[in-house]
């Protein structure tokens, strides 16, 4: 390996390392405590911890829905009777990211603050200012950044039901971005989708990183080479 290559691979390490503590969030990231498999050695680089996988392939089962009837897989949105940073606090954890993201923020008289009514916020994705209201609440999604889906097919199909509602509402997967953002990204992982600007890609494939080696979850190996391209130009 040589001398730039080992420069970089300790940097990237860094970051990531940065990233799992919570270091670049505004909101408290304390560490929670997954069923992280055993298996979960890493390589080197950005993905210490992690492990890889050829590709994925999907589980039946899937149902994010918890209506009569349906799997609610992952639990009811934004619960917060979950044991990640935010939980068992009265607040739903939609509210309680968006209210750490944004700057200007005013809440609902009577809700201990829980409920944001308008902010504006710095889509982490893009870099544009986003005037959030909550009469049009819809303009703003939470991102999963290791999304439900694919951590479904990858593992969590085998997690308990409290592991997976954790993994749904932990802070250090979500991020607010612009609902457009948000819908064209999807289900997608890194070898599909990848924000349009460089700090929008440095932070995505560092949390990407930092939630699977968390979680014991593992990346594909198109997953893999993406995830390293992104973290390339941090």
């Amino acid at each position: 390996m040589t001398r730039r290559r080992r420069a970089l691979v300790g940097v990237l390490m860094a970051i990531v390392s940065l990233l799992a503590a919570g270091y670049f969030s505004s909101w408290s990231t304390s560490p929670v405590e997954p069923q992280v498999s055993p298996t979960a050695t890493g390589s080197t680089g950005a993905t210490v911890g992690l492990r890889t996988v050829p590709v994925r392939n999907s589980v039946p089962g899937y149902d994010r829905d918890c209506g009569l009837g349906h799997g609610c897989v992952f639990g009811p949105a934004w619960s917060d009777d979950v044991d990640v940073a935010g939980g068992h606090d009265g607040c739903d954890t939609r509210n309680q990211i968006l209210h750490a993201a944004m700057s200007a923020v005013t809440t609902k008289h009577g809700t201990r603050g829980c409920v944001v009514l308008a902010g504006i916020l710095r889509d982490p994705y893009t870099g544009a200012t986003i005037a959030f209201t909550k009469a049009d609440a819809g303009q703003v999604a939470i991102d999963h950044i290791y999304p439900l889906a694919a951590a479904w097919d990858l593992g969590a199909w085998s997690w308990s039901s409290q592991q997976r509602r954790n993994f749904a509402n932990d802070p250090r997967n979500l991020l607010p971005t612009a609902r457009g953002v948000n819908a064209s990204k999807g289900d997608k992982t890194p070898q599909g989708w990848a924000p349009p600007t460089a700090g929008g890609r440095c932070l995505y494939a560092s949390r990407y990183a930092a939630v699977a080696a968390a979680y014991g979850l593992p990346v594909t190996e198109s997953d893999l080479r993406a995830l390293r391209l992104d973290l390339s130009d941090c």
